[in-house]
Protein backbone atom coordinates (compact mmCIF):
# COMPACT_ATOMS: atom_id res chain seq x y z
CA UNK A 1 0.00 0.00 0.00
CA UNK A 2 1.40 3.81 -1.17
CA UNK A 3 1.64 5.72 1.90
CA UNK A 4 1.43 9.42 1.54
CA UNK A 5 5.15 10.55 1.38
CA UNK A 6 3.88 14.24 2.90
CA UNK A 7 1.84 12.59 6.24
CA UNK A 8 5.06 10.32 6.29
CA UNK A 9 8.04 13.18 6.46
CA UNK A 10 5.22 14.75 8.94
CA UNK A 11 5.41 11.68 10.92
CA UNK A 12 9.28 11.67 11.26
CA UNK A 13 9.64 15.14 12.11
CA UNK A 14 6.97 15.05 14.69
CA UNK A 15 9.20 12.21 16.38
CA UNK A 16 12.33 14.03 16.00
CA UNK A 17 10.92 17.38 16.89
CA UNK A 18 9.85 14.94 20.15
CA UNK A 19 13.21 13.65 21.09
CA UNK A 20 14.51 17.38 21.08
CA UNK A 21 11.48 18.83 22.82
CA UNK A 22 10.49 21.51 19.46
CA UNK A 23 7.65 20.72 17.20
CA UNK A 24 7.46 20.81 13.61
CA UNK A 25 5.03 23.91 14.04
CA UNK A 26 8.01 25.93 15.41
CA UNK A 27 6.86 26.13 19.14
CA UNK A 28 8.45 23.80 22.07
CA UNK A 29 6.57 20.40 22.56
CA UNK A 30 4.84 20.61 25.79
CA UNK A 31 6.73 19.51 28.90
CA UNK A 32 10.13 20.11 27.22
CA UNK A 33 12.40 22.57 26.47
CA UNK A 34 16.49 23.20 26.51
CA UNK A 35 17.59 21.76 29.59
CA UNK A 36 19.25 23.84 32.32
CA UNK A 37 22.52 22.14 32.29
CA UNK A 38 22.50 22.58 28.51
CA UNK A 39 21.71 26.39 28.98
CA UNK A 40 24.71 26.48 31.31
CA UNK A 41 27.06 24.52 29.48
CA UNK A 42 26.00 27.10 26.29
CA UNK A 43 26.76 30.13 28.31
CA UNK A 44 30.11 28.52 29.48
CA UNK A 45 31.08 27.62 25.81
CA UNK A 46 29.97 31.13 24.71
CA UNK A 47 32.33 33.40 27.88
CA UNK A 48 35.15 30.42 26.97
CA UNK A 49 37.42 28.44 29.22
CA UNK A 50 39.74 30.99 29.57
CA UNK A 51 37.60 33.31 30.96
CA UNK A 52 35.80 30.96 33.02
CA UNK A 53 39.34 30.09 34.97
CA UNK A 54 39.81 33.83 35.38
CA UNK A 55 36.50 34.76 36.61
CA UNK A 56 37.13 32.08 39.26
CA UNK A 57 40.43 33.19 40.13
CA UNK A 58 38.93 36.50 40.11
CA UNK A 59 36.34 35.45 42.98
CA UNK A 60 38.65 33.29 44.50
CA UNK A 61 41.28 35.97 44.97
CA UNK A 62 38.94 38.86 46.09
CA UNK A 63 36.77 36.12 48.60
CA UNK A 64 40.58 35.35 50.20
CA UNK A 65 40.97 38.56 50.99
CA UNK A 66 37.87 39.61 51.86
CA UNK A 67 38.38 37.39 54.56
CA UNK A 68 41.56 38.58 55.82
CA UNK A 69 40.72 41.83 56.03
CA UNK A 70 37.42 43.53 55.82
CA UNK A 71 38.83 46.75 54.57
CA UNK A 72 39.66 44.75 51.28
CA UNK A 73 36.22 44.99 49.71
CA UNK A 74 35.19 48.16 50.90
CA UNK A 75 33.99 50.64 47.80
CA UNK A 76 37.11 52.80 48.43
CA UNK A 77 39.14 50.17 48.37
CA UNK A 78 37.50 48.96 45.15
CA UNK A 79 38.10 51.95 44.07
CA UNK A 80 41.55 52.11 44.16
CA UNK A 81 41.98 48.92 42.57
CA UNK A 82 40.16 50.26 39.64
CA UNK A 83 42.61 53.52 39.51
CA UNK A 84 45.49 51.30 39.78
CA UNK A 85 44.41 48.91 36.84
CA UNK A 86 43.27 52.00 34.69
CA UNK A 87 46.85 52.40 33.28
CA UNK A 88 48.13 49.02 33.16
CA UNK A 89 44.61 47.99 31.89
CA UNK A 90 45.28 50.30 29.01
CA UNK A 91 48.77 48.89 28.12
CA UNK A 92 47.51 45.52 28.43
CA UNK A 93 44.94 45.80 25.71
CA UNK A 94 47.13 47.54 23.40
CA UNK A 95 49.75 44.74 23.87
CA UNK A 96 46.72 42.54 22.99
CA UNK A 97 46.56 43.99 19.58
CA UNK A 98 50.11 43.89 19.32
CA UNK A 99 50.47 40.09 20.18
CA UNK A 100 47.59 38.97 18.10
CA UNK A 101 49.85 40.40 15.17
CA UNK A 102 52.28 38.05 15.60
CA UNK A 103 54.75 41.08 17.70
CA UNK A 104 55.47 42.65 21.16
CA UNK A 105 56.45 45.65 22.63
CA UNK A 106 58.24 45.86 25.43
CA UNK A 107 58.78 49.61 25.23
CA UNK A 108 55.25 50.54 26.68
CA UNK A 109 56.19 51.19 29.90
CA UNK A 110 59.11 53.72 28.93
CA UNK A 111 56.87 55.10 26.65
CA UNK A 112 54.43 56.02 29.22
CA UNK A 113 57.11 57.60 31.20
CA UNK A 114 57.71 59.73 28.15
CA UNK A 115 54.23 60.78 28.01
CA UNK A 116 53.84 61.55 31.50
CA UNK A 117 56.88 64.28 31.59
CA UNK A 118 55.65 65.77 28.13
CA UNK A 119 52.54 66.27 29.51
CA UNK A 120 53.52 68.00 32.53
CA UNK A 121 56.87 69.90 31.16
CA UNK A 122 54.80 71.39 27.90
CA UNK A 123 51.77 71.99 30.20
CA UNK A 124 54.03 74.16 32.75
CA UNK A 125 55.67 76.06 30.04
CA UNK A 126 52.67 77.36 28.36
CA UNK A 127 51.27 78.60 31.66
CA UNK A 128 48.60 75.93 32.50
CA UNK A 129 47.38 74.89 29.07
CA UNK A 130 46.07 71.26 29.60
CA UNK A 131 45.05 70.87 26.14
CA UNK A 132 48.78 71.47 25.01
CA UNK A 133 50.24 69.14 27.38
CA UNK A 134 47.97 66.34 26.59
CA UNK A 135 48.08 67.31 22.77
CA UNK A 136 51.75 66.95 23.10
CA UNK A 137 52.05 63.76 25.03
CA UNK A 138 49.75 61.79 22.76
CA UNK A 139 52.43 63.41 19.84
CA UNK A 140 55.25 61.80 21.28
CA UNK A 141 53.56 58.48 22.04
CA UNK A 142 52.30 58.53 18.43
CA UNK A 143 56.39 59.46 17.35
CA UNK A 144 57.38 56.67 19.56
CA UNK A 145 55.27 54.21 17.96
CA UNK A 146 55.99 54.79 14.84
CA UNK A 147 59.71 54.51 15.85
CA UNK A 148 58.99 51.08 17.02
CA UNK A 149 57.27 50.19 13.89
CA UNK A 150 60.39 52.12 11.49
CA UNK A 151 62.62 49.97 13.34
CA UNK A 152 61.21 46.44 12.97
CA UNK A 153 60.15 46.74 9.69
CA UNK A 154 62.85 48.68 8.18
CA UNK A 155 65.89 47.54 10.01
CA UNK A 156 64.06 44.03 9.75
CA UNK A 157 64.90 43.84 13.70
CA UNK A 158 63.02 41.31 15.58
CA UNK A 159 59.92 43.02 17.25
CA UNK A 160 61.22 41.36 20.79
CA UNK A 161 64.59 43.23 20.29
CA UNK A 162 63.77 46.47 18.59
CA UNK A 163 60.88 47.38 21.85
CA UNK A 164 64.05 46.31 24.22
CA UNK A 165 66.33 48.48 22.70
CA UNK A 166 63.75 51.28 22.59
CA UNK A 167 62.65 50.46 26.18
CA UNK A 168 66.05 51.16 27.20
CA UNK A 169 66.04 54.66 24.55
CA UNK A 170 63.00 56.11 25.92
CA UNK A 171 63.62 55.68 29.57
CA UNK A 172 66.62 57.94 28.82
CA UNK A 173 64.52 60.24 26.57
CA UNK A 174 62.30 60.38 29.53
CA UNK A 175 65.28 60.97 32.46
CA UNK A 176 66.88 63.78 29.85
CA UNK A 177 63.87 65.48 29.68
CA UNK A 178 63.38 65.83 33.35
CA UNK A 179 66.57 65.88 34.44
CA UNK A 180 65.57 62.84 36.11
CA UNK A 181 63.46 64.39 38.44
CA UNK A 182 59.37 64.99 38.55
CA UNK A 183 58.30 67.43 36.43
CA UNK A 184 55.35 70.19 36.84
CA UNK A 185 52.48 70.38 39.08
CA UNK A 186 49.06 70.00 37.88
CA UNK A 187 46.80 69.01 40.68
CA UNK A 188 45.75 72.93 40.64
CA UNK A 189 43.78 72.46 37.20
CA UNK A 190 40.52 71.74 36.20
CA UNK A 191 41.11 69.54 33.41
CA UNK A 192 44.03 66.96 35.40
CA UNK A 193 41.75 66.58 38.73
CA UNK A 194 38.39 65.87 36.67
CA UNK A 195 40.66 63.12 34.81
CA UNK A 196 41.96 62.18 38.51
CA UNK A 197 39.23 62.40 40.49
CA UNK A 198 36.05 63.43 38.58
CA UNK A 199 32.86 61.07 38.05
CA UNK A 200 30.08 60.40 35.09
CA UNK A 201 27.13 59.05 36.54
CA UNK A 202 28.81 57.92 39.34
CA UNK A 203 31.48 55.81 37.80
CA UNK A 204 35.46 57.44 37.85
CA UNK A 205 36.84 59.27 34.89
CA UNK A 206 39.95 56.71 34.78
CA UNK A 207 37.63 53.72 34.59
CA UNK A 208 35.32 55.73 31.29
CA UNK A 209 38.57 56.06 29.30
CA UNK A 210 39.38 52.06 30.23
CA UNK A 211 35.69 51.37 28.77
CA UNK A 212 35.54 53.71 26.02
CA UNK A 213 39.77 52.16 24.96
CA UNK A 214 37.80 48.69 25.80
CA UNK A 215 34.68 49.05 23.58
CA UNK A 216 37.12 50.36 20.58
CA UNK A 217 39.77 48.05 20.87
CA UNK A 218 37.06 45.20 20.80
CA UNK A 219 35.42 46.58 17.86
CA UNK A 220 38.30 46.90 16.04
CA UNK A 221 39.24 43.34 16.21
CA UNK A 222 36.17 41.54 16.32
CA UNK A 223 33.91 43.70 13.64
CA UNK A 224 36.35 45.25 11.04
CA UNK A 225 38.09 44.13 8.02
CA UNK A 226 41.21 45.73 9.81
CA UNK A 227 40.91 43.25 12.58
CA UNK A 228 40.29 40.73 10.61
CA UNK A 229 43.78 41.40 9.26
CA UNK A 230 45.72 41.24 12.50
CA UNK A 231 44.49 37.83 12.99
CA UNK A 232 45.38 36.88 9.96
CA UNK A 233 48.97 38.21 9.62
CA UNK A 234 49.37 36.67 13.39
CA UNK A 235 48.10 33.37 12.60
CA UNK A 236 50.55 32.66 9.24
CA UNK A 237 52.19 36.22 8.16
CA UNK A 238 53.10 34.15 4.75
CA UNK A 239 49.31 33.41 3.67
CA UNK A 240 48.37 37.02 4.77
CA UNK A 241 51.10 38.15 2.33
CA UNK A 242 50.04 36.07 -0.69
CA UNK A 243 46.46 37.59 0.15
CA UNK A 244 47.37 41.02 -0.24
CA UNK A 245 47.96 42.26 3.25
CA UNK A 246 49.90 45.22 3.76
CA UNK A 247 51.79 43.77 6.37
CA UNK A 248 54.89 46.30 7.14
CA UNK A 249 51.86 49.02 7.09
CA UNK A 250 49.79 47.29 9.90
CA UNK A 251 52.67 46.55 12.05
CA UNK A 252 53.86 50.34 11.68
CA UNK A 253 50.17 51.34 12.00
CA UNK A 254 49.58 48.76 15.18
CA UNK A 255 53.01 50.21 16.85
CA UNK A 256 51.88 53.37 16.13
CA UNK A 257 48.36 53.21 18.17
CA UNK A 258 50.87 51.51 20.98
CA UNK A 259 52.29 54.25 20.97
CA UNK A 260 49.09 56.85 21.67
CA UNK A 261 47.48 54.46 24.09
CA UNK A 262 50.45 54.38 26.50
CA UNK A 263 50.59 58.44 26.53
CA UNK A 264 47.09 58.00 27.16
CA UNK A 265 48.29 55.90 30.16
CA UNK A 266 51.41 58.67 30.68
CA UNK A 267 48.62 61.71 30.90
CA UNK A 268 46.65 59.84 33.14
CA UNK A 269 49.51 59.19 35.35
CA UNK A 270 50.06 62.48 35.39
CA UNK A 271 46.52 63.27 36.76
CA UNK A 272 46.97 60.65 39.09
CA UNK A 273 50.64 61.53 40.79
CA UNK A 274 50.22 65.70 39.81
CA UNK A 275 53.51 65.25 38.69
CA UNK A 276 55.43 63.61 35.27
CA UNK A 277 57.17 61.00 36.04
CA UNK A 278 59.83 59.67 33.93
CA UNK A 279 60.33 56.47 35.73
CA UNK A 280 58.23 56.22 38.93
CA UNK A 281 54.61 54.95 38.16
CA UNK A 282 55.86 53.65 34.76
CA UNK A 283 58.88 50.89 35.44
CA UNK A 284 57.12 46.96 35.30
CA UNK A 285 54.05 48.41 33.47
CA UNK A 286 55.78 46.36 30.44
CA UNK A 287 55.65 43.07 32.34
CA UNK A 288 52.32 43.45 33.43
CA UNK A 289 50.55 44.53 30.35
CA UNK A 290 52.62 40.71 28.82
CA UNK A 291 50.96 39.17 31.24
CA UNK A 292 47.93 40.10 31.65
CA UNK A 293 47.29 39.40 27.39
CA UNK A 294 48.94 36.21 28.08
CA UNK A 295 47.02 34.98 30.61
CA UNK A 296 44.01 36.57 29.07
CA UNK A 297 44.48 33.90 26.59
CA UNK A 298 46.67 35.80 23.98
CA UNK A 299 49.00 33.44 22.09
CA UNK A 300 52.29 34.33 22.26
CA UNK A 301 53.24 33.39 18.74
CA UNK A 302 50.10 35.61 17.17
CA UNK A 303 46.55 34.90 15.80
CA UNK A 304 44.63 34.28 18.67
CA UNK A 305 43.70 36.90 21.49
CA UNK A 306 40.72 39.22 22.85
CA UNK A 307 40.21 41.72 24.84
CA UNK A 308 37.78 40.33 27.52
CA UNK A 309 40.06 38.00 28.66
CA UNK A 310 42.92 40.64 28.83
CA UNK A 311 40.47 42.46 31.15
CA UNK A 312 39.61 39.92 33.31
CA UNK A 313 43.08 39.08 33.59
CA UNK A 314 44.40 42.95 34.34
CA UNK A 315 40.99 43.13 37.17
CA UNK A 316 42.72 39.88 38.62
CA UNK A 317 46.40 41.15 38.92
CA UNK A 318 45.55 44.48 40.71
CA UNK A 319 43.04 42.52 43.25
CA UNK A 320 46.04 40.21 44.00
CA UNK A 321 48.81 43.61 44.22
CA UNK A 322 46.19 45.14 46.48
CA UNK A 323 45.21 42.25 48.55
CA UNK A 324 48.94 41.76 48.92
CA UNK A 325 49.82 45.61 49.45
CA UNK A 326 46.53 45.28 52.43
CA UNK A 327 47.82 42.51 54.00
CA UNK A 328 51.11 44.33 54.13
CA UNK A 329 53.07 41.72 52.18
CA UNK A 330 56.57 42.66 51.09
CA UNK A 331 55.91 44.70 47.62
CA UNK A 332 58.68 42.80 45.73
CA UNK A 333 56.82 39.99 46.08
CA UNK A 334 54.38 41.36 43.40
CA UNK A 335 57.38 41.27 41.07
CA UNK A 336 57.63 37.48 42.05
CA UNK A 337 53.53 36.83 41.53
CA UNK A 338 53.39 38.75 38.16
CA UNK A 339 56.74 36.39 36.35
CA UNK A 340 55.31 33.32 38.30
CA UNK A 341 51.91 33.95 36.37
CA UNK A 342 53.96 35.10 33.33
CA UNK A 343 55.57 31.74 33.12
CA UNK A 344 52.43 29.56 34.07
CA UNK A 345 50.52 31.27 31.00
CA UNK A 346 53.23 30.05 28.86
CA UNK A 347 53.46 26.95 30.00
CA UNK A 348 49.60 26.37 29.66
CA UNK A 349 49.53 27.50 25.91
CA UNK A 350 52.47 25.17 25.18
CA UNK A 351 50.83 22.00 26.91
CA UNK A 352 47.66 23.05 24.77
CA UNK A 353 49.42 23.61 21.65
CA UNK A 354 50.74 19.87 21.86
CA UNK A 355 54.50 21.20 21.50
CA UNK A 356 57.48 19.33 22.54
CA UNK A 357 59.57 20.62 25.67
CA UNK A 358 62.73 22.03 24.21
CA UNK A 359 65.80 19.15 24.81
CA UNK A 360 63.59 16.67 26.07
CA UNK A 361 62.62 13.56 24.11
CA UNK A 362 59.17 13.32 22.27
Amino acid sequence: MKVNSATAEDGVSDERAGATGVTGRGGPAPGTGRRPGRRLLSLAGSVGGQNLSLIGALVLVLALFGWLNPAYLTWANIKVIGDAVTISGLLALVQTVVIICGALDISVGSQVGVASVVSAMVFTSTGGNALFGIAAALGAGLLAGLVNGAVIVFGRVNPVIATLATLAAYKGVAQLLSKGAAQGYVSNDDVFVFLANGAVAGIPVLLWVLAVVTLAIHLLLKSTDIGRNIYAIGGNDTAARLAGIGINKYLIAIYGLAGVVAAVAGVLLTARTGFGHPVSGSEGLELKAITAAALGGCLLAGGKGGVGGTLLAITLLGALDNGLTVQGVNPFWQNVAQGALLVVAVVIQKRRAGERAVGLPT
